[in-house]
């Protein structure tokens, strides 16, 4: 099984020189960069998922209490929902552009590697923080994604110790794209599902989908389950609400 996962490393498109693809076949391979991503270099078997924080049973749009504040102070909102588009300071990490508001919705927090944490309790702060997760899982640094911004589970327990070995944790390299749009496609107190169209930069639209946590005072991302893949190729932005930065 690790044969087989180090020639499929080896034969990754992206390492050859010259490589030109159509916008479909990016699509897929970024996809099964993706899948790659969330199970750690190594292992021999997908780990299984840890139970997902329950829903918010009321779906009530009252403040979350009983939950963490955030660890950073900055305000929450009682807002379940995200209709349009909000006003966003946009700046470049690692080539993609990415929302931040610092005093109202976050990051709150940059530490000394770069890594923006601490997103507001509400709508908004789950859309940034997904926003900023993906920027960092693919053009930054993966294992601090693992150590920081990924929620308790058994995967990120796996992943920890499969850093802790040496070994090598990632997808690989990804294309550039840039965000163009979201829908927050469910929201309470406890959890977030936000889905952000991208674009690359053969101009082929996909939707990245991310699972979200409220845990210890901030949004945490939730490792899908085993084969699980959140990304898709989309037609058009047609259901999406418009938001970029470039």
């Amino acid at each position: 099984m690790s044969g087989s996962r180090q020639e499929n490393t080896e034969q990754n498109p992206f390492t050859r020189p010259g490589f030109i693809t159509s916008a479909a076949l990016i699509l897929a391979i970024v996809a099964a960069g993706i899948v790659i991503f969330f199970v750690p270099r190594g292992s021999t078997e997908a780990q299984p998922q840890g139970n997902p924080a329950a829903p918010d049973a009321t779906g009530s749009s009252a403040p979350a209490s009983g939950l963490e504040e955030s660890i950073c102070g900055l305000p929450e909102s009682d807002s379940t929902a995200l209709g349009v588009a909000p006003k966003t300071t946009w700046v470049l990490q690692h080539g993609m552009a990415v929302p931040s508001d610092p005093s109202t919705v976050g990051p709150g927090t940059t530490d000394s590697n770069g890594l923006k944490s601490c997103f507001a309790h509400s709508p908004a702060g789950a859309l940034y923080s997904a926003a900023n997760i993906w920027a960092t899982s693919f053009y930054g640094d993966a294992t601090l994604v693992y150590q920081d911004l990924t929620a308790d589970s058994p995967a990120r327990d796996a992943a920890l110790q499969a850093i802790k070995a040496g070994n090598e944790i990632g997808g690989g390299s990804a294309p550039k794209m840039q965000i163009q749009g979201f829908i927050i496609r469910s929201y309470s107190p406890r959890t977030a599902v936000v889905d952000l169209a991208v674009k690359t930069e053969t101009g082929a639209l996909g939707s990245l989908s991310a699972s979200l946590v409220w845990e210890k005072g901030d949004w945490k991302l939730e490792p899908p389950a085993a084969g699980g893949n959140p990304f898709r190729q989309i037609p058009d932005m047609g259901s999406y609400i418009p938001w970029a930065g470039v």
